[in-house]
């Protein structure tokens, strides 16, 4: 049985060698290009809302995501919850979102560095100092910035509410 639109969502999780032609060609094409990175451990509104808006900031979405090493490393052990290509898939499902890629390091500097996005979006929580690329980003001329979260959305706080269920 063929299954064209699962084939399609599986097609936007490129490596780096892949991200890299996508990028070239999308270059060729004049797309203005949005990069944002995260865990997104448990895909929940907030999230949603972030994705959306860094959206509409260009053509073109990409997504850096943690590995699971990598989110281990920042969240604790026993994160994450759902695995990187379960992730991934996921982020790759919604129709706004051209791209989703897995690094390892414990930031997306060098995947930063390889994009060279034009426009590189973080949540507000993030100073824009804070931001990790932002150097490499403003150096060529791009922008960096930031977008509100949706309060009362957090991977963290929607654990704490699944913590305390009884049972």
């Amino acid at each position: 049985m063929t299954q064209p639109k699962f084939n399609l969502i599986q097609s936007r999780i490129a490596d780096r060698t892949s991200l890299s032609r996508h990028v070239h060609r999308w270059r060729l094409l004049g797309k203005k290009i949005v990069f944002t990175n995260g865990c997104f451990d448990l895909l929940h509104r907030g999230h949603i809302r972030l994705l959306s808006q860094a959206a509409d900031l260009g053509d073109v979405l990409i997504v850096g995501i943690n590995s699971d090493a990598s989110v281990k490393k920042l969240k604790g052990p026993e994160r994450p919850l759902v695995a990187e290509q379960d992730r991934a898939l996921l982020l790759a499902g919604l129709c706004f979102v051209d791209a989703v890629t897995i690094f390892d390091e414990e930031t997306p500097y060098e995947l930063i560095r390889m994009v060279q996005p034009d426009v590189l979006v973080k949540g507000e929580d993030y100073a824009i100092d804070e931001i990790v690329g932002a150097d490499i980003v403003r150096a060529y001329g791009g922008e960096v910035k930031t977008i509100p979260l949706e309060a009362g959305y957090s991977t963290s706080a929607l654990l704490q509410q699944i913590r305390s269920l009884p049972g």
